[in-house]
């Protein structure tokens, strides 16, 4: 049993504990001989990590092993038989406080290798010590250092197993075994999950060549207890200043000499300094909610004071404060070795000259670079000092020399919040609603409370004649008919005595007005009593029929038949509110999605689509109600979420938003819209440290998809072109092959709108038929000259499908700095869709002439020129954009209104062949009230009378509220000679508030030849 002390201040103090473990030597004592001392032989060694006391525990109990020393008997053993030790470690107390403890941490940094090292690193000549070394924030002016020595340089080979042993940094241990951190282990990992640099594609195979190349290799973990000050000094470093340097060098080691220099003087000649570098460590990924972890390569670079200073702020070496322990306690060594001292950490005007020397000189130096060191006692010469410094360091650039290693918090910086409280709030934030009653109007409305009315009058009815004659059981016999005929006189009187009679009859009377106003349309007088007769006999022949249906249904005994459903699907529901969407009804379109709210409450896709249009209207309250609806059907449902968040923004309810998106993120890690539109909040308030940790971890799961998504064998490309498409990446107007991922080029900036430039595509001479037949369905594998997909047109394409236009500019202004070789016809295309929401027909001109310039061959750019045009009221031009976007092999992305609104074109210019066929066209791929009405008009005017009626009965059937449908079937009766059709149809086409007058002039034209009379 053996024991010690600790202490803060003392030799051993919790950093100590947290990086030396216990070191337990197992010895043989000899026999001793006649005037000999007693002779001891190491058999093995065991290491006990005394970590777990850092984190809480008072005692613990470890199994270590016995790691045999060389040349020891215990080394030829099998290593079951060489046992282990069973050690006990205990306190008196905590070695931590509770405060201590909980807002305490524990640093670990393991620097694992340097790869890719210049040639002058060579195992021949002089032993070398391969040199690393950071500074870590600690209370007060003082910095703790953690210093990496003895790096083993490896030639050409196998790289190292993964995963391989961290080691303690510690030159005492005798067992090469013991060296081993037990159960610590460096792991390894896909190249684009890393944290650090050189972990893009491009990237890999330089990485998988210098890994089995000339390498340095420390593979040592060091640690470092940080009480809560210094977590709190940790934190604000980071904050100042986000990269820290870790630096790098070469000593040349002293060795053994038989001069006369005394031993002192020997030992700092013969150590030498070189190859100082500098690697630059980001650091603000730990202070992203959560993050605990770093880990990647980091480029080394020649040290210099001043680039030094200007990144990390640090005014001198690492290494000059190590001076003494490294064994430099020579200025002179200093400064002709690497860096100069903190006096002159400001580079003077000499130094700036030497640089520029240096890159006049670069070749003639690069020869020199072997050259030995001397010393100068002549500490003035600074301009030297720095060309040997260049000499040295440069190389590493040259090289392109980088440093593996992790750095490792025991807990995050900055705490995450808890799936479960993210989602406790998030239902706080949503009330509960009661659910809404179902609608419904017009006709079929009168005809149900009819229904209702004639039921609850015969319950009475039926209640009156049992209290007159009781109830008629069935083994009581038939009833004859002289008896019924008196018990029917006696109810009648009892209901005219009482004047239940006129009750019942008030009670019907509304219900029936409703159906000669709902059903028939009529709410003006007769002009003749022949016509009041006739109404009145086809009113009462309809009336009794229902009643009998009314009547049939209460007396069944068998259980009413189901309504039938609906002939409108969902689907249809959908195309009918976003034809309205587009042609500016936004009444109608409104009571689409009404529509299909309320045949399913509780589809979450309805409430989605019903508060996207609501976006468009800039009705973000009601916008707010329809994306919460939805979240409370599902509360994990990410595009809520997201929606919730983007309206809450809109809303200026920032505390809300943030939850929303970081639920998002949190439920659904890999989704790369929720990290990118999390990026966007978080820039806009300014929070640049969480919005580059979104944008990364958005940028690496792009990558992670891309890269699966190329490894599909290219077999596939010869059987029919490429088979599949992201996942993710839903097709925009202009989507693209996600071919690479640009990444942002720092410092840069957006440039302004280039000149509008003369189309590099001409539309052809000659016109385009319309196709005889439907154009095939979109193919992933398009040449349609797209551009990369990154993280921005992610989220663009899926802000623009929920009208979340603020978003989308904000994406579009990143997009725009992504991107090298300047914006990409989708960023173009897209611009110039947002333009045109807002009518800036002018801007959205221009976007459209630079996309057209970018790519000709884009059917989409093409459609969204023709509804450019369109909504000019070019329609020369509109026709032309049409034609060419419909004779591309690729169909664009809203072919449904190339096709309505190029048929409208045809009917205006009197092409009804042509307007015929892109109408059928149109029903083919999407049938609508209005592509029947298109087809329906050119029938008519073609004389395809039965046709025409036909469509117009398909249209009348999706929609029966569109006026210039009841306006055409009223014709069409009165060419047949149908005047009380033709009479009915016209009413409708009244009554529905027809505002095409030129059909109005040409109905009562068609009345007045027909002799019809005009209502």
């Amino acid at each position: 049993m053996t024991s010690f002390e600790s202490s803060p201040n003392g030799p051993n103090s919790l950093d100590d504990i947290a990086q030396k473990p216990v070191l337990l030597t197992v010895v043989e004592v000899l026999q001793k001989e006649k005037k000999q001392k007693e002779k001891t032989v190491p058999l093995g060694q065991a290491v006990v990590d005394l970590l777990p006391l850092l984190r809480g525990q008072c005692s613990f109990k470890v199994s270590a092993p016995l790691y045999a020393v060389p040349t020891s008997p215990l080394e030829s053993l099998h290593p079951e038989a060489k046992g282990g030790l069973e050690v006990t470690v205990c306190t008196k107390e905590p070695l931590l406080s509770a405060t201590q403890f909980a807002n305490g941490n524990l640093l670990s940094v393991t620097l694992e290798a340097a790869y890719s090292i210049p040639e002058a690193f060579a195992a021949t000549g002089p032993l070398q010590n391969y040199m690393a070394c950071l500074h870590v924030p600690a209370a007060g002016e003082k910095e703790f250092p953690l210093l990496f020595t003895n790096g083993i340089l490896k030639l050409d080979g196998e790289k190292e197993p993964l995963p391989r042993p961290k080691k303690w940094p510690l030159a005492n241990i005798m067992a090469p075994g013991a060296l081993s951190i037990p159960d610590s282990f460096i792991v390894g990992g896909p190249y684009e999950d890393e944290d650090g640099e050189l972990n893009k594609r491009e990237d890999r195979e330089f990485r998988i060549q210098a890994e089995n190349m000339k390498r340095i290799i420390w593979d040592t973990e060091r640690r470092c207890y940080l009480d809560p000050a210094t977590v709190a000094i940790l934190q604000k470093r980071i904050v100042e200043c986000r990269y820290w340097p870790v630096e790098v060098c070469r000593m040349s080691v002293a060795s053994s000499s038989k001069g006369k220099t005394s031993k002192a003087d020997k030992g700092d000649e013969d150590k030498q300094i070189s190859f100082h570098g500098v690697a630059y460590v980001n650091m603000v990924p730990l202070l992203c909610p959560g993050v605990k972890q770093i880990r990647g390569a980091f480029r080394v670079f020649a040290y210099q004071d001043s680039e030094v200073f200007e990144k990390t702020k640090s005014q001198h070496s690492v290494f000059w404060d190590l001076r003494t322990q490294i064994g430099l306690t020579k200025e002179e060594l200093w400064t002709s070795g690497i860096s100069t001292p903190p006096s002159r950490a400001v580079p003077s005007k000499t130094q700036k000259e030497g640089k520029e020397k240096l890159t006049r000189d670069k070749d003639s130096n690069r020869r020199m670079s072997n050259a030995p060191k001397t010393q100068l006692s002549d500490v003035t010469v600074e301009t030297e000092n720095v060309t040997y410094l260049s000499l040295d360091g440069q190389q590493y650039a040259e090289a392109g020399t980088f440093l593996m290693m992790e750095i490792k918090l025991d807990k995050a910086l900055v705490p995450k919040r808890l799936r479960e409280e993210l989602t406790r709030r998030v239902k706080q934030m949503i009330p509960p609603r009661a659910p809404l009653p179902p609608r419904t109007a017009g006709a079929k409305k009168a005809v149900e409370d009819y229904h209702n009315r004639v039921t609850s009058i015969a319950v009475a009815i039926l209640n009156e004649y049992h209290e007159l004659f009781g109830k008629q059981l069935p083994d009581q016999g038939v009833i004859d008919h002289q008896t019924l005929e008196e018990q029917k006189r006696q109810l009648n009187f009892e209901l005219n005595s009482s004047g239940k009679y006129f009750a019942f009859k008030e009670q019907l009377k509304y219900a029936v007005v409703k159906i000669v106003r709902e059903k028939y349309l009529k709410t003006t007088a007769f002009e003749s009593q022949e016509q009041l007769q006739a109404f009145l006999s086809e009113l009462y022949v309809y009336l009794m029929d229902q009643m009998h249906i009314a009547l049939n249904q209460l007396l069944s005994e068998e259980a009413a038949s189901p309504v039938p459903l609906s002939r409108t699907t969902e689907e249809q529901l959908w195309l009918f509110a976003h034809e309205a969407e587009v042609n500016k009804d936004y009444k109608l379109a409104s009571l689409y999605h009404q529509q299909r709210v309320a045949q399913d409450q509780h589809n979450i896709q309805y409430w989605l689509d019903y508060g996207a249009f609501c976006l468009l209207l800039e009705e973000t309250t009601k916008a707010q109600e329809c994306f919460q609806q939805a979240l409370s059907l599902d509360p994990h449902h990410i595009q809520s979420l997201l929606l919730c968040g983007i309206v809450a923004v809109t809303l200026q309810h920032y505390e809300e938003a943030e939850i929303f998106f970081e639920d998002a993120c949190c439920l659904e890690p890999s989704n790369i819209v929720a990290w990118t539109l999390s990026g966007l909040f978080y820039e806009l308030q300014n929070n640049n440290i969480q919005a580059e940790m979104a944008f990364r971890e958005a940028k690496k799961l792009l990558r992670a998809e891309l890269a699966k998504e190329r490894s599909i064998p290219e077999a596939a490309e010869g059987e029919g072109g490429k088979k599949h498409i992201s996942a993710g990446c839903v097709r925009s107007p202009s989507p693209g092959p996600e071919e690479s991922l640009p990444e942002r080029v720092p410092g840069s900036s957006a440039d302004k709108l280039p000149e509008v430039l003369e189309l590099a595509c001409v539309a052809p001479g000659e016109e385009a038929t319309a196709p005889e037949a439907a154009p095939k369905a979109l193919s992933p594998g398009s040449a349609l000259g797209q551009p990369p997909c990154t993280i921005f047109m992610k989220a663009v394409e899926f802000l623009m499908k929920v009208n979340a236009i603020q978003f989308v500019h904000r994406a579009l202004a990143h997009e725009l700095l992504s991107l090298q070789g300047g914006p990409s016809c989708a960023y173009y295309l897209v611009l110039a869709q947002t333009s045109l929401l807002k009518e800036d027909l002018s801007k959205c001109e221009e976007c459209l002439h630079e996309a057209v310039r970018i790519d000709c061959m884009n059917p989409n750019v093409w459609a969204q020129k023709g509804h450019l045009c369109y909504l000019k009221r070019d329609f020369g031009d509109a026709k032309e954009c049409y034609e060419r976007t419909i004779s591309f092999l690729e169909d664009a992305a809203d072919m449904h209104f190339v096709y309505l609104r190029l048929g409208s074109i045809y009917l205006e210019e009197k092409e009804y062949g042509r307007a015929k066929q892109t109408y059928l066209l149109a029903c083919k791929n999407s049938a609508s009230c209005l592509t029947w009405l298109g087809v329906g008009i050119a029938c008519y005017r073609l004389e395809e009378m039965v046709e025409a009626e036909d469509a117009l009965s398909e249209a009348n059937a999706l929609n029966n509220t569109n006026a210039e449908v009841w306006g055409y079937l009223a014709l069409i009766c009165l060419q047949g000679g149908r005047q009380l059709e033709a009479e009915q149809c016209y009413k409708y086409t009244l009554k529905l508030g027809l505002r095409n007058d030129a059909l109005l002039r040409e109905i009562r034209a068609a009345q007045q030849r027909s002799g019809s009379p005009a209502s």
